[in-house]
């Protein structure tokens, strides 16, 4: 684990579908095996993202500047955010209660308020998807205001519409404001995150195989599980 967070928005989706796999996504991320085919649709998903936020061709890539500096991530971001004026972030990163999440595009306008956009290269809106925008939320709407523009005609920083876009079938765009489903999540959301905390102080969680290894998606740890069974 990193200095500053414990959790990240994919441990805390890999927590929902099993939390042994979380835990070993945190302590063991070795153990993971993605078949090619995975790996093609992350490809594609990232080529997606790409075309997406070419629509906003001054957007400032932290990921460009940092790499794999996750604790610089939420700094530079507030820096950004306390600009005057209009800006497009990919991969703004914030931070709460030791949760980490880089959100794809942050555009603030000139008012202060936030659009947020979460890129997924699928045809449906999931409740993975749901549960994406959901953790992202809980932390961001938290970091937000802490964040003082320093723009005298703005009186602070006002998350407005958090868009989940996705793919319209023909790699064109769609998207769909769920800030008003992630808004009535939060509680459980602030439940859960402390859970997933708590187990991640403990041993490795012995949990048997179940429909759980490929429900939504099939575990990248199913090997390494299959293994302890013999």
């Amino acid at each position: 684990m990193t200095k500053g967070y414990i959790l990240t928005k994919s441990k805390y989706i890999r927590g929902l579908q099993c939390e042994k796999a979380m835990y070993l996504d945190v302590y063991k991320p070795k153990l993971a095996y993605y078949p090619p085919e995975i790996l093609a649709k992350f490809r594609q998903g990232r080529v997606f993202e790409k075309t997406f936020k070419e629509t906003f061709p001054t957007g400032i890539d932290i990921s460009a500047q940092l790499r794999y500096r996750m604790e610089d991530y939420p700094i530079l971001t507030a820096d950004l955010l306390k600009k005057p004026g209009e800006v497009a972030i990919f991969e703004a990163g914030f931070l709460f209660n030791e949760v980490l999440v880089l959100a794809d595009v942050v555009h603030k306008h000139t008012d202060g308020t936030v659009d947020i956009y979460e890129v997924k290269n699928s045809n449906t809106v999931s409740d993975t998807f749901r549960n994406d925008v959901g953790i992202q939320y809980y932390v961001i709407q938290h970091a937000l205001p802490s964040i003082q523009p320093g723009d005298l005609f703005c009186n602070g920083l006002t998350l407005k519409h958090f868009y989940l876009l996705y793919n319209d079938g023909n790699d064109g765009f769609v998207k769909e404001d769920l800030l008003a489903h992630a808004q009535a999540e939060c509680q459980s959301i602030e439940h859960r995150v402390n859970h997933f905390k708590q187990v991640l102080t403990e041993d490795e969680p012995e949990l048997d195989m179940s429909e759980h290894c490929d429900t939504p998606y099939e575990c990248p740890y199913k090997r390494y599980c299959k293994r302890l069974k013999k």
